[in-house]
């Protein structure tokens, strides 16, 4: 849930009905500068925290209804004092008792004599009830202001209960008969969400059986005619928990047979990045320290990984899903993009260097020392020299976004990186950009073992932090060999082998340098983890 705001005892009075309350410029007035700027920046969803909040505009408001039961969503401009501004999703109910106003109060008032408060409507079990019914009741080819649709394989049962999901940063889900999960987006753009496309793109379309499966969304068709996502709903996915979550207590196993099995680290085995192996070519001194399990883990995940691609990449009707070529216009915007980030980068880690220290400090010198080197390594892609095809893709791919059931892997949340704009997220790129996601994901996971588990580790960091990058090389080289052998066998092209070399090195070096920025502001002793994977990817470039 969300953090309570700031209680406002004043009562506002208003001589109209609720119906009529939105349409009312005082209320609006009073509702947007006087209450509702000290609500919206301690909500948990909120993501302009690190800004100056100038002011908040109404840009839209609609009725979500069925019958006489009414509530609002309100479509909000947030400006910004650094001149930028971002647009955010608000539901809102007007409730008469107290007992339905515990939580997330925005403000006591008074309509035609009435008292009570306006809430979050997501709070109310009647509003989450009206929107799973205008859901699944919805009509084919909905052509009004908000359109209700309903996805093919949806066929529910009434209504019986539902709970919030959890603690989201970005959005609000709501678990429904603990069958179905409906997010509200909070932060929205003016376009159709990705997560909704891809969801019944994969699901309906497709049929891809390992993301939740699309159940259906409420778009809203704003004052200029375009298309803006508030809300999807999806199966609910029974799950042992997230990736991230599994390979943490899996790595720490694997980091205590270094102990328990007296392993020495000088003597095992490495492997070349990137060479692809079959578990039958993996050392037995590796599998007898990580376990064959891993490994037979790793190919599943591959397994589903290839056929989300598969399935991305196999649309030729649909021009939004069609598979294309490398071009000119991809380059240049890719380099723009790439180029603006490093130097954001640069500026971040020349500013924070003396928070630094150790392995590190000395990473990030060499950073800086190397940065026209990594500067060339973003500018030198020649689109002429790829014949490998360009799909959608998950685009924010990592372990954190998978599910673990049992044996199995399922994918979730297509919303793309949280920094890019939704225009960004729509680009078409190499499917190897996701698998350079997922094995920066598991170099987090080795270092964040490491890190976690020092202390129990009777073994010098140094040491530890070259089992973690052996560890690394082999995991990258058995996932890498599934998922090339599947989509090559369902002719998803991905280049020649030369060419995906390139496209991973291109693409990991990209991720590890975002991850950068985040880890220089938020926690600079983890800095040494994308670090490591910079110097790692440049060190393998000479």
């Amino acid at each position: 849930m969300s953090k309570k705001a700031t209680p406002v005892k004043k009562s506002y009075n208003f001589d109209v009905t609720w119906e009529g309350l939105l349409d009312n410029k005082e209320f609006q007035r009073v509702f947007l500068s006087d209450v509702l700027e000290k609500y919206i920046v301690a909500q948990r969803w909120y993501g302009g925290k690190s800004s100056t909040l100038k002011y908040i505009e109404l840009t839209e408001y609609f009725r979500i209804q069925q019958h006489d039961e009414v509530y609002y969503g309100l479509l909000l401009e947030v400006n910004f004092k650094e001149a930028f501004y971002q647009h955010y999703f608000l539901p809102i109910a007007f409730v008469s008792d107290e007992r339905f106003a515990k939580k997330d109060r925005i403000l006591p008032i008074s309509i035609k004599g009435q008292e009570g408060f306006i809430i979050d409507a997501t709070n109310l079990e009647a509003f989450r009830k009206l929107v799973f019914e205008r859901i699944m009741t919805a009509e084919p080819n909905d052509l009004t202001k908000v359109r209700y649709h309903k996805g093919e394989s949806f066929d529910a049962l009434e209504y019986q209960s539902s709970r919030f999901m959890g603690l989201e940063q970005s959005n609000t889900s709501i678990i429904i008969n603990d069958q179905y999960v409906i997010k509200f987006f909070r932060r929205i753009y003016a376009d159709k969400n990705p997560d909704y496309e891809m969801s019944r793109f994969l699901s309906d379309k497709k049929g891809y059986k390992n993301t939740p499966r699309y159940m259906g969304s409420i778009n809203i068709i704003d004052s200029e005619n375009v298309n803006i996502t508030i809300a999807l709903m999806q199966e609910l996915v029974p799950n042992n928990g997230d990736a991230w979550d599994y390979m943490l207590v899996e790595l720490k196993k694997v980091f205590d047979n270094l102990e328990q099995k007296g392993i020495n680290i000088d003597a095992l085995p490495d492997t070349e990045l990137f060479l692809r192996l079959q578990i039958k070519d993996v050392p037995p001194e590796i599998i007898d320290w990580v376990g064959l399990n891993m490994f037979l883990k790793l190919q599943k995940l591959a397994q589903r990984t290839a056929e989300m691609h598969i399935a991305l990449g196999s649309e030729f009707e649909d021009t939004a899903f069609e598979p294309t070529h490398f071009n000119g216009d991809y380059t240049v915007w890719l380099k723009n993009r790439m180029l603006y980030q490093f130097q954001n980068r640069l500026n971040i880690v020349e500013n924070n260097l003396y928070k630094l220290e150790g392995l590190a400090a000395e990473l990030a010198k060499g950073f800086l020392e190397q940065k026209n080197e990594i500067r060339r390594r973003f500018v030198n892609f020649d689109w002429t020299k790829l014949k490998g095809e360009r799909i959608r893709i998950h685009g924010d791919y990592h372990l954190g976004q998978i599910l673990v059931k049992e044996d199995d892997f399922y994918i979730l949340d297509f919303e793309g990186e949280p920094e890019s704009t939704i225009r960004d997220r729509k680009v078409k790129q190499p499917p190897l950009k996701d698998v350079a996601g997922l094995f920066r994901s598991f170099h987090y996971a080795i270092y964040a073992t490491i890190f976690n588990n020092e202390a129990s580790f009777p073994f010098e960091q140094e040491q530890l932090f070259k089992a973690g990058e052996i560890l690394y090389h082999y995991f990258i080289g058995v996932f890498l060999q599934t998922y090339t052998d599947i989509v090559q066998e369902h002719n998803l092209n991905i280049g020649y082998n030369q060419e995906r070399v390139f496209m991973l090195k291109y693409s990991m070096l990209e991720k590890a340098v975002y991850e950068l920025g985040y880890e220089m502001n938020a926690r600079p002793e983890w800095a040494v983890i994308p670090l490591e994977g910079i110097a790692s990817i440049m060190n393998e470039a000479n």
